[in-house]
Order: C-alpha cells, then sequence, then structure tokens
C-alpha cells in the first residue's frame, strides 16, 4: 500500500534538519537530554503556532492525539512538564539562528538590488504576567515584552527581529543591530537619534522619518510645492548644532525637510537624507511604514503570541523565534503551490489540514470543507 505523508510533513521538508542539528551540536541543545530533544520540542511549537493551539496541555493532548503520524515526522510526543522544562532551559538562540538560516531560502530570489532595497524598522508590545516580572517588569506593576523587527516590504517578511523587555528603548535595540550599507530605512519617532541618523549616512543609506514638532531647523533653501497637493512645503534644513549639555550635534549635513498633509488633515514633518528624490516619493516611502503594522496585525491575530506558553525570557524569546519561523514556512509554502492565492486562507486551510494526508499542493480541493458549517465540519473529522 502506497505511504501517504501528513500535510504536516510536507511543510517540515522547508527546514533544513543537516543544519538544525548543527545548530542544536553548536548550543548544546541535546546535552544530558533523556527523552525530548530539540527537534521534537521544536515541532511542537510550531505544531502551537501552526495549529493555533493556546496552552502546553493543548499542545501535548493533540500531539499524543497523532502519535502514529509523529513517527514520520521523526519526533516524540511530548509530556506537559517535560516540554515546559525544555522551553525554560533549552537555548532560545537555537531557534532564532534557524530563522536566519530560513531567512536566507525564503529571501532567495525575492531580494532588489540593495540600492533599491526598503527596510522598514519597529516594535510591537506584548503583555505578559506578573510571573515575568523578574525579567519583563516596567512601572510600578506592569510586565511586558517588546519584539523589535526589521522588515522587507517587497518580499512581505522580517529580515532581523530582536526580543527585549518592553522597557527597552526601540532605539537601543535598532544600535544592536547591523546597518545594510546602501539601503533605505524607515521609521518612526520612536528611533530619535541624530547620532543614528548620522551612522546610517555615513554608510550610504537613506533614511526617511519624521521631525519632532518642537525640533527647530534651520532653512537654506526651498523648493516649490504642487497648489493644492499633499506636499505643502519642502526645504533643505540644518538641524541645530548644538545638542542638550552643549554637545555637538553628530547629523550636521544638509536635511530634506517636507511638510505633508495626510488624510486626516494632521501635518507631518517627514525629514531624509535624500536631497534628490521628488517630494511625493519620499513622503510615498514613509507611507510605506503602515506595512509592518499590518505583518504585526496578521501576526498577532494569526498565530499565537498573544498568549505564552512560558514565563522566562528563554521560553519568551523561544516562542517568537518559532512563530516567526512559522511565518517564512507559511511564507515558502504558500508560494509553492498556485491554486491559493491567499496567504491567510492558505494558512487557515493548514490548520484545518495539518495532520491530514494531504500535500500542499492539494489545499485549494479543501476550501469547500472550511466554508461548511462547523456542525458540518466536525462529522467530517470524526467520519
Amino acid at each position: 500500500m502506497r505511504h501517504h505523508n501528513s500535510l504536516m510533513h510536507d511543510m517540515l521538508k522547508f527546514v533544513p534538519w543537516d543544519r538544525f542539528q548543527q545548530l542544536v551540536d553548536e548550543h548544546g541543545g541535546d546535552h544530558r537530554v533523556r527523552t525530548l530533544d530539540s527537534k521534537s520540542q521544536f515541532v511542537a511549537l510550531l505544531h502551537a503556532q501552526l495549529s493555533a493551539a493556546s496552552s502546553l496541555r493543548e499542545i501535548v493532548s493533540a500531539l499524543e492525539s497523532q502519535r502514529s503520524r509523529l513517527y514520520h515526522l521523526g519526533v516524540s510526543a511530548p509530556k506537559r512538564s517535560t516540554l515546559a522544562d525544555a522551553n525554560a532551559s533549552r537555548p532560545a538562540a537555537i531557534f532564532s539562528a534557524l530563522f536566519g538560516v530560513l531567512l536566507k531560502q525564503a529571501h532567495r530570489g525575492l531580494r532588489r538590488d540593495t540600492r533599491d532595497a526598503i527596510r522598514l524598522i519597529d516594535s510591537t508590545h506584548m503583555p505578559l504576567s506578573s510571573l515575568s516580572g523578574t525579567w519583563a517588569s516596567y512601572g510600578a506593576a506592569s510586565h511586558g515584552t517588546k519584539m523589535h523587527v526589521v522588515y522587507d516590504p517587497d518580499a512581505a517578511i522580517p529580515v532581523h527581529f530582536a526580543v527585549t523587555a518592553a522597557r527597552i528603548n526601540d532605539i537601543t535595540a535598532a544600535k544592536a543591530m547591523a546597518i545594510e550599507p546602501g539601503v533605505t530605512y524607515v521609521f518612526d519617532l520612536g528611533y530619535y537619534d541624530f547620532g543614528w541618523w548620522a551612522g546610517l549616512d555615513a554608510k550610504g543609506c537613506r533614511f526617511v522619518t519624521r521631525l519632532k514638532t518642537n525640533t527647530p531647523t534651520r532653512v537654506v533653501a526651498t523648493r516649490a510645492v504642487s497648489a493644492g497637493g499633499p506636499i505643502l512645503d519642502d526645504r533643505i534644513v540644518l538641524l541645530p548644532e548644538r545638542l542638550k549639555a552643549s554637545r555637538r550635534n553628530p547629523c550636521a549635513r544638509e536635511l530634506r525637510e517636507i511638510i505633508v498633509r495626510i488624510d486626516t488633515g494632521k501635518t507631518l514633518r517627514i525629514v531624509s537624507n535624500d536631497l534628490e528624490a521628488p517630494a511625493e516619493d519620499i513622503a510615498a516611502l514613509y507611507k510605506t511604514r503602515w506595512q509592518i503594522e499590518l505583518f504585526f496585525r496578521w501576526v498577532k491575530q494569526t498565530l499565537k503570541i498573544r498568549r505564552f506558553l512560558g514565563t522566562t525570557e528563554n521560553a519568551v524569546r523561544a516562542q517568537l523565534a518559532i512563530a516567526l519561523i512559522a511565518y517564512l514556512l507559511l511564507r515558502m509554502a504558500h508560494a509553492a503551490q498556485t491554486a491559493i492565492t491567499s496567504l491567510l486562507t492558505f494558512t487557515r486551510l493548514v490548520r484545518l489540514n495539518l495532520f491530514q494526508f494531504r500535500s500542499i499542493h492539494d489545499l485549494a480541493a479543501a476550501e469547500p470543507f472550511r466554508k461548511r458549517s462547523n456542525e458540518a465540519q466536525m462529522e467530517l473529522l470524526i467520519s
């Protein structure tokens, strides 16, 4: 009888398991491990993301019910306490490094030439329980974490991420990341640091951001703008020579300041080191920043990062890394087939058919299943 693999098996084909094992060995992930190895932990947490399981008990119960199909994945069903211990103590750096490996696969063929590449930078906040207070407390009685992301809007994938406690400023995380020379960086007021802007400029990067309403500038030259358009002013300016405590401003070069009226009637002071591009193009670049907001919304609503499976910093880092890995795998699997155009529809069908004997190329045939009533779906599942 011909053997058929599950959809989960098809999704895991995109993971380079030889490289994964190298990462496990480099970080000592399986050192003195007797029951639940790193691969089984990874598959369990990835299953949580793809199936929308929201607790350790739910993960364990679901995988235990699919024990025979886990055999073909080369993993074992975990015990609840064992999985909790692995999340707390096994290095999350394994999964962060795996994200970097998969990123190269997902990004291959999608990248623009460096001079045309755009990177959006932002962070998103996620609340944590008081049990995470030892590392994630801020304010009087608040606890949370931040995921800092550099996003490629053309490929629609994150190209870098970092996880910190919520009290860490966005600019602090940005200064720790590697800068890609020659690309365009777009960011908001959370990255208001003239020294960092000067560093981007020194590496040949173009940046587009906002000026605070109270930041004074000295106008060097003005440029004509179209009457009645959203661009109210276009000028070449210099920032203040001195900052607080008589420090010299490191960003002493000429900059472009563009005053834009947006749909709500509010005016924005957009600033860039690009002195040549049309003002409309620079304003449009700043507008693309909303794509990273949409990415955060998609990930929060579709994957499982609103509720955490552990309270330690390591467990939170592991869960967020695997959530982004799940996003990359879904993007790659979606790109490998042509029948389903919507990534959201594809993701929902993966969730419904995760342990069915079905290929990613056959999911289009399962779409009518998604549109049936809940009662009809239950009848099909039971049968």
